[in-house]
This record gives C-alpha cells, sequence and structure tokens, in this order.
C-alpha cells in the first residue's frame, strides 16, 4: 500500500463531521423477553438498573493508558469540524458532537500509543508537510490556517495531533498487518473467472452504513436509522461524513465503500433494494440479519461491457446572467430569447455568433464524461447528436445555460481488470478488516477512565 497523500489524508481529516440533529436514544419499547439470551451472556430477564441510565451523559474529558484528552482537546476538534463545514451548531448538537469526537480522539490516542509501542515514529517534518497539504486543499498557506483556526475556536496543535494519528496508524499498519496479508493466485483466476462468467450482468458501486440490533433494540435501532437517513436527505453532508461516524461495518473506515458488487454477492434484502434503486437515491431502512442497513447506490453498469455514459464530449456552454434587480418577467422573457435562438443553431460552428447576439458568455471543455454531468443531463446527453443543444438550464442567481454537442467519442468495451488489480483490491480488503479488528483489541485491553 503506498503512502497516504496529501489530499486523500485532507479528505479523511474533513471527513469526520458527524450527522448533526439525530437522535441517539429512543424509547424503550415494552415486548416479552426473549425466550434464549441471544448474547451468550447469561442476562437476566427482570434485571434492574441502578444508577444513571444513560452511560454518555458525562463530561467530555478521559484518561487513555495515562495519557489525558482535556475539554479544550474536544472543544477544538468539535470547532474545526464545524467550520471546515460550515455547520452552525445548537446547544444539543454540540453536546452530542463532544460525545462524538471524544470516541474519535479515544481512538486517535490508542492508535499513536500502538504506534509507539511498534517502535513508529512520525517525524515533525512529515507532519508539516500533510499540514502543508491540509492548507493547500482549504486554498490557505500555513500561516493563514494556523491563524483561520485559532479564529474558530480550534488550533494548529489540534490538527496536528490528527496528522500524527492518522500518519502513525498507516505506518502501523504496513509495518504490522500488511506482510501478514496475503492473496494466493488461485484466489485471483477464480475471481477473474468470475467476472468472465459474469460479462454482460448489472453490479453496482453502492456505499452502506450498517447499525447493528439486537432482537429487544430493533424498534429503536429502526427509528434511529429512519432519523439518520432523513439527515442525509437534507444533504448537507455526503453520505461517507455518516457513514464514518454511525456505521459498525467494516467498511466504516473508508465511508461505506462496498465498490462495485453483483447482485449475487449481497445479501437477498440488499441486493432486492439496489435492483430498483436509481444513480444517486438512498434506501432504507433495510433489514439485514444482526441489523439494518442504508444504501446509496454511486453508479452501476454491466459486468465488462461498454457504459454509453463514458463516452467523452467535446461541448461548448453558453451562459447568460441577469444583472441585480431582474424581475422575474424579465428574467422570463430573455429565457425564452435564449431558448428561441439555441433552437436555431446551425452546429458548434454557429455558437460564437449567437453568442454574441445574445451577450452570453462561451466556455470549451473537450473532456467532459457523459456520466460526470448531473443525472437530468446525462438522460439528455445519450440522446443528443453531434451539433445539437440541450434546453436551457440553471437558475436566476447562476444564470441560463445550454450545452451544445461539438464532438463524441464513443465508449470503449470493457476489459477485465489485471490480476495485479485484483490483488491490491483483496489485499486492501483485508488490511481494512484487520484494522478495524486491531481497533477492537485496543478499545477493549485499554485503561479508560472518564471524568
Amino acid at each position: 500500500m503506498t503512502k497516504t497523500k496529501g489530499a486523500a489524508l485532507t479528505r479523511r481529516l474533513l471527513g469526520t463531521i458527524v450527522a448533526l440533529g439525530v437522535t441517539g436514544v429512543a424509547l424503550a419499547q415494552d415486548a416479552a423477553p426473549p425466550a434464549r439470551d441471544p448474547t451468550g451472556l447469561n442476562l437476566p430477564a427482570d434485571l434492574q438498573i441502578f444508577g444513571k441510565v444513560d452511560p454518555n451523559v458525562r463530561k467530555a474529558t478521559a484518561i487513555v493508558n495515562e495519557a489525558i484528552i482535556t475539554g479544550t482537546d474536544v472543544d477544538q476538534r468539535v470547532n474545526f469540524i464545524a467550520a471546515a463545514n460550515g455547520a452552525k451548531l445548537n446547544a444539543e448538537e454540540r453536546e452530542r458532537l463532544q460525545l462524538q469526537v471524544l470516541r474519535q480522539l479515544i481512538d486517535e490516542t490508542l492508535q499513536i500509543q500502538q504506534a509507539k509501542v511498534a517502535d513508529i515514529t512520525v517525524t515533525k517534518g512529515e507532519i508539516d508537510q500533510a499540514y502543508a497539504g491540509v492548507a493547500r486543499n482549504l486554498q490557505k498557506t500555513p500561516a493563514t490556517l494556523t491563524t483561520w483556526l485559532r479564529e474558530q475556536g480550534s488550533s494548529d496543535r489540534s490538527l496536528r495531533r490528527q496528522i500524527e494519528g492518522e500518519l502513525a496508524w498507516n505506518r502501523y499498519l504496513r509495518k504490522r498487518v500488511e506482510p501478514f496479508v496475503n492473496v494466493g493466485d488461485e484466489e485471483v483466476k477464480a475471481i477473474l473467472d468470475r467476472l468472465e462468467a459474469a460479462k454482460g450482468t448489472e453490479e453496482y458501486h453502492l456505499n452502506e452504513i450498517y447499525l447493528a440490533a439486537t432482537p429487544d433494540r430493533q424498534q429503536q435501532v429502526f427509528d434511529n436509522t429512519k432519523q439518520l437517513i432523513a439527515e442525509i436527505s437534507k444533504g448537507q453532508a455526503p453520505f461517507s461524513y455518516f457513514a464514518r461516524n454511525f456505521s459498525e461495518a467494516s467498511t466504516r473506515g473508508v465511508g461505506g465503500d462496498l465498490g462495485w458488487v453483483r447482485a449475487a454477492q449481497l445479501p437477498a434484502p440488499l441486493a432486492e433494494a439496489a435492483q430498483t434503486m436509481q444513480v444517486g437515491q438512498v434506501a432504507g431502512p433495510v433489514a439485514t440479519p444482526g441489523g439494518f442497513s442504508i444504501l446509496y447506490l454511486v453508479d452501476k453498469r454491466q459486468v465488462l461491457m461498454a457504459d454509453p455514459r463514458d463516452a467523452r464530449l467535446s461541448l461548448k456552454q453558453l451562459t447568460i446572467k441577469f444583472p441585480a434587480g431582474t424581475t422575474q418577467a424579465q428574467a422570463t422573457a430573455r429565457t425564452s430569447a435564449f431558448a428561441s435562438a439555441i433552437q436555431k443553431l446551425q452546429g458548434c460552428g454557429s455558437v460564437d455568433k449567437v453568442a454574441a447576439s445574445l451577450n452570453a458568455e462561451v466556455v470549451d471543455n473537450d473532456a467532459i464524461r457523459i456520466r460526470d454531468l448531473p443525472p437530468p443531463l446525462q438522460a439528455i446527453m445519450l440522446k443528443l447528436q453531434v451539433g445539437q443543444a440541450t434546453p436551457p438550464f440553471g437558475s436566476p442567481t447562476e444564470g441560463v445555460r445550454t450545452l451544445v454537442m461539438c464532438g463524441r467519442d464513443e465508449a470503449q468495451g470493457g476489459q477485465l481488470p489485471g490480476a495485479q488489480q485484483i490483488q491490491n483490491q483483496l489485499e486492501q480488503q483485508r488490511v481494512n478488516l484487520r484494522a478495524q479488528q486491531a481497533l477492537r483489541d485496543l478499545r477493549r485491553d485499554a485503561v479508560i477512565e472518564y471524568r
């Protein structure tokens, strides 16, 4: 596995926001106790709770194997997450986010401690380099990033600690996990054979959030899953943010990404849901063995077949904008004139002349894939011929536009992935799984004192 790149590291660092507004506890449901204890812990059916019912009601500080996590540490990380994602937190949301961040800081501390036990160190120069990468991705210099963090109630120390945790854990995995992950040639050949046999069948690129539910918590987890879907539907953060912070599956570390899978590879409930979904759709709660899943369909395609949406287009975009103070009637009239003009276009050669008559801006792009366009435009472009234009689209604030197709390079037929690519994917999957297991073991063995 190659070393973490600055941009990828930045995406993970910024991918720590949680779903704001999702309640974590639902009302208990009256139900008859199961005939057999499914936990194997021999729990009494008529148990009585002594003390506080909610163990999460505590101050957001902790001591992890003698390493102290202070309230300031938690608040600075919360402030960074909120600022980086433009979130305005009320008191209840802040408290909920503090508890989530505390869990993340505990994991981060355990990862750094375990790396040191394995004689792994992260140098100041490496942290400085990654810090500069974060600054670039936020369109800042390291100095202005430091100033901005302080203005937001965070600090460069907090961000550097997070960077250290990422680098240390990745290095630990490369040293103590990756060398013991092996993928045999027969495994790779079997996958390639299955891909060849599956040629032409449909496969799905899915992201998943999985929430475990014991029989006595089915209704509570179901309700929480529905609330989480409602938050996702608001579109305030990508699906991966919610997966990283709420999913209980091993794919949590990669934003819930299941990669490309066929229906036959999925549990029956997930396969049934995937086959009815449209690209960009969220589905759930889907009842699965042991809990509930939320699915997000990133894309779909036919195995080893050319996908028309992979065609590359040469486009010209015409845009008209509305000055401040434009009335609705004026905007409607100008849009109507724009629509009439583009209907009379005679190929891309006439675009500049028409644009001049409309006082429209023209932008060229010769390397747009159809699949990279918004879904409504994809459907139009699949039917469009060279020289034709889309209907007008846009908004009063960003202007009204049309796309004129000037050329089209059709998608090539699908090819089997290389053996090395298959091997790398299998190895990465196994490393991710063992990383989750290792972190779970660290949590179990740690001495953690909450304050």
